[in-house]
């Protein structure tokens, strides 16, 4: 059998029509050659083993168009697969997920998942669309020998054993894809190739959605993120991650101590001593909260994307700087909850056993309720019963965030 070689977009067709006949053919990606067969043909996946190689328990994967095939051959998909695909397709990263049943079991290894992935080559991509057809590919080299990053060495190893090669030159990265379960969660690499987990983790990050939560004191955020709780956001204090980098994070604590003296005694903070400084010297403040500020965003972003990796789709903020900290730009909402001074100080000196001097000073030293409300693309204004103020908050979110609650 000659093993035809095709250079040119004009051959795209003759190579497809190979592909829905059940030949086998090698085609060049971004990052290795893979040696291709028709996804949906269970004796074609069959002969692609038996001419690699390859040990029929692992699975292959699937190469597709583009995600608006995801769905087509997959079912019950973490909306967070779309993300990545609209972010690293094409591209090397191969998503692994939930088959739908059509999935050959060959193709499969008997599994319930299959591997789907876009390869960023204009000839490849070409085939993809012209033949119609997913197509099991994986690297174009027998087993256990190095992935071939030129036709020619695809030709070296399988002259007269398939159809044809595709020659799209030499693949640019030279690594396989990085694989990445996401048919459970947390989400796991399988295996590390040209994509680093850092990277896919900052992209789950951003498709994540989170509120922002904001207002001054007694206003009622707690009751705004025990509803977003509900429904099964995760909440983050900042004030919260503040006080745990100032018991635990020895940057922080070094860069405190570096620009205002000795202020922790016996592995505490000293308040009382900080305070002398950032209360009397507006710089000092300035100083302090960009400190803190830069250290509190870090942390965020760690637990945020923590917590994508598990599967989470919902997040909620609760910062009282949230706009002047920068940590509002992680935010796909920010909602301002406000309320009249008299009931914030009601609920000051209610909860904390305060004098209501000490509740009115408090609340002087803050942001006016018209700064969170300029600022904020939403507003929930506080001013009724706690079950009023519940259901105003379930209303708000059940808008923004499309489903019933």
């Amino acid at each position: 059998m000659e093993t035809k070689i095709w250079t040119s977009l004009e051959d795209i067709p003759a190579a497809a029509a190979v592909l829905r006949r059940g030949g086998l053919v090698a085609v060049p990606t971004e990052t290795v050659y893979g040696l291709c067969a028709n996804g949906r043909d269970g004796m074609a996946a069959e002969r692609l083993y038996e001419v690699k190689g390859r040990p029929e328990g692992k699975p292959l994967s699937l190469m597709i168009a583009g995600a608006e095939d995801l769905a087509r051959y997959a079912r019950d998909i973490h909306p967070a697969a779309f993300v990545l695909a609209a972010r690293f397709w094409p591209g090397p990263l191969t998503l692994v997920l939930p088959a739908r049943e059509e999935i050959p079991p060959v193709i499969r290894a008997g599994g319930a998942t299959v591997g789907l992935r876009c390869p960023d080559q204009p000839l490849t991509l070409a085939l993809l669309k012209e033949a119609g057809l997913p197509l099991a590919g994986p690297s174009a080299n027998p087993s256990g020998l190095p992935s071939p990053k030129t036709a020619g060495e695809v030709l070296g190893y399988f002259a007269g054993k398939i159809q044809g090669i595709i020659d799209g030159g030499p693949c640019g990265i030279g690594r396989e894809s990085t694989i990445l379960d996401m048919s459970e969660a947390p989400f796991r690499v399988l295996r590390q190739g040209a994509l680093g987990a850092d990277v896919i983790g900052a992209a789950l990050r951003e498709g994540l959605t989170v509120v922002g939560i904001t207002g001054g004191t007694g206003c009622g955020k707690t009751t705004a993120l025990e509803v977003l709780a509900e429904r099964g956001a995760l909440v983050i204090d900042c004030d919260q991650v503040y006080h745990i980098l100032l018991r635990g994070s020895q940057p922080m604590r070094q860069e405190i101590a570096a620009r205002f003296g000795d202020v922790f005694a016996g592995g505490e903070l000293d308040r009382k001593k900080l305070g002398a400084q950032v209360f009397t010297d507006k710089q000092a403040l300035l100083d302090l909260n960009g400190i803190a500020h830069r250290y509190v965003r870090e942390a965020v972003d760690r637990l945020l994307t923590d917590w994508a990796w598990q599967g989470g789709r919902l997040a909620a903020i609760d910062a009282i700087a949230l706009l002047e900290s920068g940590i509002g730009r992680r935010c796909t909402f920010t909602v301002g909850v406000t309320a009249p001074e008299e009931e914030r100080v009601r609920r000051i000196v209610a909860r904390e056993g305060v004098p209501e001097s000490y509740a009115r000073l408090r609340i002087a030293a803050q942001h006016p309720n018209e700064y969170f409300a300029g600022r904020c693309a939403y507003v929930l204004e506080n001013n009724g019963t706690r079950d009023e103020f519940t259901a105003a908050c379930r209303e708000l979110f059940r808008g923004l965030l499309n489903h019933d609650s």
